[in-house]
């Protein structure tokens, strides 16, 4: 320990008072066991603060390493979820393009039948409909003309026989209007579609095709 002259520094004024008092503290040398216990539980307090600062500074550095990490891993995440969902997609549009054509190999003329249906407000004033599609026997067409008049077509039905359309595919023609159907078309829409939905969903947004869109031209 530095030793230090003793130094007379205290003013005072001409009546006696202490004007300025001297800054010499003496060296406490011995202590009572309350201070004893008074310093060891202030030092203790010290160090617990110091620890929980040291603490609270070792998990903010802490979350920013993690946060650092989440960052650079944030575009290999989203690559992988993007793959899985194109996966999933083409998996379900396999799937379907399997179901489709056993359907449609087991009855090939639903599709036609369903156009009918749904054009019925279309083509129910118009003095006849020409349906063009392949293969059509005696009981398909008669079913097809029950299906018209359901739908309420009352005027003449005249079928073509087009070999050079595929299977399930057809071509209807009425007075003021025209729809067409082909299955491998539709199927592309669709997977056109979904392509531009996944497209979308990354951030990369395109125009949505309407797969129906183009199934239905010159009508109403």
């Amino acid at each position: 320990m530095t030793s230090r002259p003793f130094i007379f520094d205290t003013e005072f004024d001409a009546a006696g008072g202490v004007v300025r008092a001297s800054d010499f503290r003496p060296i406490k040398r011995a202590y009572t066991p309350a201070e004893v216990e008074a310093l060891v539980a202030q030092a203790r307090l010290e160090g617990r603060e110091t620890a929980l600062s040291e603490n609270a500074a070792l998990q903010a550095q802490a979350l920013s390493v993690i946060a650092e990490g989440v960052a650079r891993s944030a575009g290999t995440l989203m690559s992988v979820a993007q793959a899985h969902r194109e996966g999933s997609a083409e998996i379900a549009l396999s799937a379907a393009r399997v179901i489709a054509g056993a359907a449609l190999e087991r009855s090939p003329d639903l599709p036609l039948r369903a156009a009918l249906e749904q054009l019925g407000q279309e083509i129910d004033a118009s003095p006849r409909l020409v349906i063009r599609a392949p293969g059509l026997d005696e009981t398909s067409r008669d079913a097809l003309k029950a299906v018209a008049a359901d739908a309420g077509f009352s005027g003449l039905v005249a079928f073509r026989d087009d070999a050079g359309l595929p299977m399930a595919a057809f071509q209807l023609e009425w007075s003021d209007g025209r729809a067409d159907f082909d299955p491998a078309e539709a199927a592309a829409r669709v997977a056109e579609a979904l392509t531009a939905a996944l497209a979308a969903e990354a951030g990369h947004a395109e125009s949505l095709t309407d797969p129906l869109s183009k199934g239905h031209t010159d009508g109403h």
